[in-house]
């Protein structure tokens, strides 16, 4: 054996270890003896443990979180999915890390807000303590910031959409980017912004970066009212002119913010500048309702309300794995063996038999056979 082979000799024996007594532990992985002991102890499970707790705004409770040594980092921009256990049932959510994909320190920081109806979100503004240890997944998501650098970057937000954007805001002033970056921000009131401080920080530090806050019920902000043309040419008038620059834009945010923005990038002839990241749950229209919806594992059949398949079959008592319920994790992929299905963000419907769709963002269309 060379000097220069042992190290791979080494790792592949280390594998070989740790397949024997993985084996030996079987019907469980090892990690589940491990994590009677010590729950950050891991041998191919990924997981978190809470560091720091801080409640940036009354709804939102921000997460500061170590990973275990699997951590492969993120990019600024991208999800991650966490796991946690309650009342003995795991669930699953995707949440963008808020902090500098640039920092070294190998935290991660979540900022998650308690939605009326989110158990997660809840459970975590209610229960999160450090020391709580969660499981969760490789950063993944396209919605990324090119290599090299546009020289010119707007990022809109609102509400809780603001983590990815302040995530790629945050990475950009750590890189000592030059260019202009404009950030706008949209909120209820001045008291919903959860990273205010650290906003006003920001730009009161680095010239090229303008930060724009609309309160869109109070007033009183750098905008009044809701996005629309007159916005984008007061924050950004060089994105009408996209021959003479290189501009990209960037949008996370609620339904209706979602919307405005998207028309108005349509109508200028510049939607193609738009990258975007959807946080909330599509919407379905009314389905054709007609059928049979068949859960092919359960053996359990529904007649078909029109809702998504995800929603169908919880409503028939199932309990399918999901992450995001938009679309964006792939969580929920299960096999659609026979049928016609509508994917309700785009419009599409979809006859092969046999493959793999989305249940959060698929609609049946007549009878339709799941295994699930």
């Amino acid at each position: 054996m060379t000097i220069a082979s042992a190290p791979k000799a080494i790792a592949k024996r280390g594998l070989s270890l740790i397949g024997l007594v993985e084996a030996m532990a079987a019907p469980h992985q090892i990690d589940r003896y491990l994590e009677l002991v010590n729950p950050m102890a891991t041998v191919r499970d990924l997981r978190a443990q809470v560091m720091a707790v801080d409640y940036p705004v009354a709804d939102s409770v921000t997460l500061t979180l170590r990973p275990t040594r699997q951590w492969s980092g993120f990019s600024a921009g991208q999800f991650v999915q966490v796991g946690i256990v309650i009342d003995g049932v795991r669930h699953t959510r995707c949440y963008s890390p808020a902090g500098s994909a640039s920092a070294r320190n190998g935290l991660i920081e979540l900022t998650v807000k308690a939605q009326p109806d989110g158990l997660v979100s809840q459970y975590l503004h209610r229960e999160a303590q450090p020391g709580l240890v969660v499981s969760i997944s490789q950063a993944d998501g396209v919605f990324l910031l090119p290599t090299p650098r546009p020289t010119k970057v707007l990022l809109i937000s609102g509400g809780s959409g603001i983590t990815p954007v302040m995530s790629m805001l945050r990475t950009l002033v750590d890189e000592g980017h030059t260019g202009e970056i404009v950030f706008v921000h949209y909120v209820n009131t001045d008291k919903d912004v959860a990273y205010l401080r650290q906003l006003t920080s920001i730009a009161a530090e680095n010239s090229n970066v303008k930060l724009v806050l609309v309160y869109t019920e109070t007033g009183g902000g750098d905008l009044e009212g809701f996005f629309d043309r007159g916005h984008l040419d007061a924050v950004a008038p060089w994105i009408v002119d996209p021959k003479a620059i290189d501009a990209q834009a960037y949008l996370c945010g609620p339904p209706g913010l979602m919307r405005g923005v998207r028309e108005v990038f349509r109508d200028i002839g510049v939607e193609h500048l738009l990258n975007t990241e959807e946080f909330a749950p599509a919407i379905a229209e009314p389905g054709e309702v007609g059928g049979q919806v068949s859960f092919t594992k359960s053996a359990v059949a529904a007649e078909n309300s029109g809702k998504t398949l995800l929603e169908q079959a919880e409503a028939a008592g199932l309990t399918p794995e999901y992450g995001c319920r938009m679309g964006i994790c792939f969580s929920c992929t299960s096999v659609k063996k026979a049928g016609r299905t509508r994917n309700i963000r785009t419009g599409e419907t979809d006859d092969e038999p046999d493959k793999k769709i989305q249940l959060c963002v698929s609609a049946p269309v007549g009878d339709v056979t799941v295994e699930i």
